[in-house]
């Protein structure tokens, strides 16, 4: 029997499942739409779709590095409550589609969706998501997902998930050694810097990464804090630019306090470890999310 693009587009509209999927389950109930219902019911997809309405306010995010250190990812998931986020299986499918990020490098959640799930080719990522929807009983969602790959000649890339899921960290550090970049030295910065990211939210490695605008902006308050003290202006150019150094120290990861060790900077933390390691490291760069962070902005507060 044929199947035409009206039946396909009434069995989406009734099921709220994709288009390729509505087909092919048209084709193998040979049309009969009852039936083609039954077959995304079987696939989880019709599920997926009478609670896609439902809000999605919990979930975690979860992460994946490649035994190399070559490939690191991040994934956020959502789910209606707390109770599934703490789920085994939730948090199983979670680690599922980081691996699946890792390996396949979508461009997109659309494309990762539409991925055949490597570890059964026979059915998609979304397919997957509706399997699981099915079984834990509430709606689900991939929010988003960041994937580093190592840019540098030796190095790694190391991932921290904080709590139980609500901040997740990627940080790429670049060695000159293969050797040092596999020892457990470079793998315990890795996750040291990680943390350190996690806590205390920095915006930037290094100062002249941070954007000319945010230093303009941030420069033009200090200013006219200080033009308030009436002191004369040669005093009150010193005074914006020691509280421009004091926001360099506080959003620049390689200037901030070390948090297992407050004496000194992440870029002696890093020297040191390197030095343990018999090789320079460089932090080349770091991804963070927040749970339900949909548009964080990159400005801080001024102080």
């Amino acid at each position: 029997m044929e199947i035409t693009a009206a039946m396909v587009k009434e069995l989406r509209e009734s099921t709220g499942a994709g288009m390729m999927d509505c087909k092919k389950a048209l084709a193998e109930a040979e049309g009969d739409m009852a039936a083609a219902v039954d077959v995304l019911r079987t696939k989880g997809l019709a599920d997926l779709a009478k609670k896609a309405g439902r809000a999605t306010n919990e979930g975690i995010i979860g992460g994946y590095t490649s035994e190399d250190g070559d490939v690191g990812v991040l994934v956020e998931v959502n789910c209606e409550t707390d109770f599934v986020a703490r789920n085994a299986d939730f948090k199983s499918f979670v680690g599922e589609v980081a691996r699946q990020v890792a390996e396949q490098a979508p461009t997109d959640v659309a494309t990762l969706l539409a991925q055949p799930y490597t570890r059964r080719p026979d059915i998609t990522v979304e397919q997957l998501l509706g399997e699981t929807v099915t079984k834990l009983g509430e709606n689900m969602g991939i929010a988003r997902f960041v994937r580093l790959e190592r840019a540098t000649s030796a190095g790694r890339i190391a991932a921290y998930i904080h709590g139980i899921g609500n901040i997740g960290v990627l940080v790429e550090l670049g060695t000159d050694s293969d050797a040092a970049a596999a020892s457990s030295l470079i793998a315990g910065l890795g996750k040291d810097v990680a943390m350190q990211v996690a806590a205390a939210s920095p915006i930037a490695v290094r100062r002249d990464e941070v954007a000319a605008d945010v230093v303009e902006h941030e420069l033009a308050i200090y200013k006219a804090q200080a033009a308030e003290t009436g002191k004369p202006e040669p005093i009150q150019e010193k005074i914006a630019q020691g509280r421009l150094e004091k926001y360099y120290k506080e959003f620049c990861l390689l200037e901030q306090p070390f948090v297992k060790n407050p004496d000194i900077t992440v870029a002696q933390h890093a020297e040191q470890a390197g030095r343990e390691a018999g090789a320079t490291v460089e932090i080349v760069r770091f991804s963070r999310l927040v749970l339900g962070e949909t548009n964080p902005d990159p400005k801080p507060a001024s102080c």
